[in-house]
């Protein structure tokens, strides 16, 4: 519970955390992707509370971007080599440490981050290496929920 609390910043993966990993192009090749409505809700409310929200992903999608301007989040990083390098920058740049960081992801290019941050998290169809990794295995299947559910712990571990 103490190891919740310590946390001021959220960082998502996108595909297979935000979205169920799959990606759909169009006959005109434009790319959809699904992103469930509770972890919109859920990020929103981690920011009002004063928790940090980053999306870290190594794909780029004008997608990612319009969903994260919806919501408000403040850090973006897409098309990403070294999500690791990414951030640890923006943990020194906000003044935090990895213990106050948690980091939600799925697959290989994952582990790394994982291995670094206070609150390891993976989705409950994460990669087996990436389950093994993380502190936490959520009950949500990657785009199912996930943010919403890591979310509600977070600020449940706040309350009196």
């Amino acid at each position: 519970m103490q190891q919740l609390r310590s946390i001021k910043l959220a960082a998502f993966d996108v595909d297979g955390v935000l979205t169920d990993g799959r990606i759909h192009y169009l006959s005109d090749g434009t790319e959809m992707l699904s992103f469930h409505v509770h972890d919109g809700a859920a990020i929103k409310r981690l920011l009002q509370r004063g928790i940090q929200v980053a999306l870290i992903t190594g794909r780029a999608s004008p997608m990612v971007g319009k969903r994260a301007l919806e919501l408000g989040i403040p850090h973006v990083f897409q098309n990403v080599g070294d999500k690791l390098d990414v951030l640890r920058g923006l943990a020194t740049r906000l003044g935090l440490d990895a213990g106050a960081c948690a980091y939600v992801g799925d697959d290989w290019p994952d582990l790394d981050v994982l291995g670094w941050v206070g609150l390891p998290i993976a989705p409950a169809n994460a990669q087996p290496e990436v389950r093994a990794a993380a502190a936490l295995v959520t009950a949500a299947a990657g785009g199912c929920g996930v943010a919403a559910e890591v979310s509600r712990l977070l600020l449940e571990s706040r309350q009196p």
